[in-house]
C-alpha cells in the first residue's frame, strides 16, 4: 500500500495540514468521505477522532501521523534532527499525543489562523 495520510476531509484546518503534505511529501492524501473500504479496515474503530498515516506495516494515528508526515516532507534535515533528539525523552509520546489532542480539540481556534475550504462532498446520487 502506498503510505496513506487520512484526514478529516470536513474540517478546514485538518484540510490546510493535508494540503502542506500533499505539497511537502509523496504521501496519498485521502480524507475521511472518500476512505475506501480496505483503507477503511485498516483504521481504528474509533478513526474520525484524529488524522491517521497508514503504511504497509502500520497504522500511525494522531500525535503519531503527523510525526510520521513531518518526518516524509521535504522540509528538510531539522525536522529529522529533531524528531530523533524529543525520541530520546522518556515522556516524549505522551507530550506529543497530548499536544495534538488539545490542537484538535481547539481546531476552531487554530482554524482561524490556518484554514482552507474543505473539499466538496460528492454524495452517493453523484457518484457514478
Amino acid at each position: 500500500m502506498e503510505p496513506t495520510f487520512v484526514y478529516d476531509d470536513d474540517c478546514g484546518f485538518c484540510t490546510w495540514w493535508a494540503d502542506f503534505f500533499a505539497d511537502r511529501t509523496s504521501l496519498r492524501i485521502v480524507g475521511f468521505s472518500e476512505l475506501s473500504p480496505e483503507l477503511r479496515e485498516r483504521l481504528p474503530e474509533y478513526y474520525e477522532e484524529c488524522s491517521h498515516l497508514v503504511t504497509d506495516r502500520r497504522v500511525y494515528s494522531c500525535g503519531a501521523s503527523i510525526e510520521q508526515a513531518l518526518a516524509r516532507s521535504d522540509i528538510g534535515g531539522s525536522v529529522d534532527d529533531m524528531l530523533r533528539f524529543l525520541r530520546n525523552f522518556e515522556d516524549y509520546e505522551r507530550f506529543r499525543e497530548r499536544g495534538y489532542r488539545w490542537v484538535a480539540d481547539n481546531r476552531d481556534l487554530w482554524g482561524r489562523v490556518l484554514s482552507k475550504t474543505p473539499p466538496v462532498r460528492r454524495d452517493s446520487s453523484d457518484r457514478r
